[in-house]
């Protein structure tokens, strides 16, 4: 039989994740350079993540500072970011970026999630990454796969990034803010994708809004 629970989203963060610590292991941060990790957010817009590796790598075997990225003639850069996609916005992004950072902050990333979302190139999502990962702080970044899972589950009642951060910030127990986004990625893909979830055999089915008013109708008829 599962859990006894209440429909309050707070009681439901806290069963989801603790299903996920246990489904994923802990997550392990090792805190990375804020710089590269807002390097590597830009790129991966609108990219998967393995070529997002791969193009990031290529990069920093040649730039290894900002001051090589102020130096470094734009088409290069374009030509570096290829291929990730989207190369000539995201050149021109990374090179006002950097010269805003390094006029503006001494060449060091700012702290505040409005500081950094007023960078060009950069949204909440990007900001909360780089305060998560950069600087270890505990924010929820909300990607496609954390606002559906939310919405689905029942966590929250919005399609609206801002909104669902906001939400899941208020509700999330501090110890579990930081890990939510990378676990849920990986549910996301694994189970509760955005196109036909993975309903039958996901172990959150008890306490979620999709699989009882939407899926158990549409497939277990």
């Amino acid at each position: 039989m599962p859990p006894s629970y209440r429909s309050d989203p707070r009681d439901k963060i806290i069963i989801v994740s603790k299903f996920l610590e246990d489904r994923y292991g802990k997550v392990k941060f090792k805190t990375e350079d804020p710089f590269d990790v807002l390097i590597r957010t830009i790129i991966s817009q609108r990219n998967k993540d393995e070529m997002t590796d791969k193009t990031f790598k290529r990069m920093s075997s040649e730039l290894r500072s900002i001051d090589d990225y102020l130096s470094v003639d734009s088409r290069r850069l374009a030509n570096l970011i290829k291929p990730s996609g989207f190369y000539n916005q995201k050149a021109k992004m990374i090179k006002k970026a950097v010269k805003i950072i390094k006029d503006r902050y001494g060449g060091e990333l700012p702290r505040t999630r409005e500081e950094l979302m007023a960078l060009p190139g950069v949204g909440g999502k990007t900001a909360d990454i780089v305060l998560s990962y950069g600087f270890g702080e505990n924010v929820i970044a909300c990607d496609t796969h954390v606002i559906w899972i939310s919405n689905a589950i029942g966590l929250v009642d919005s399609k609206d990034p801002e909104k669902v951060r906001e939400r899941l910030m208020e509700i999330t127990p501090e110890r579990y803010k930081r890990m939510l986004n990378i676990e849920m990625v990986e549910f996301g893909k694994e189970i509760c994708r955005t196109s036909r979830p993975k309903c039958s055999v996901c172990g959150l089915k008890y306490i979620c809004n999709y699989y009882n008013k939407v899926y158990k109708k549409r497939y277990e008829r």
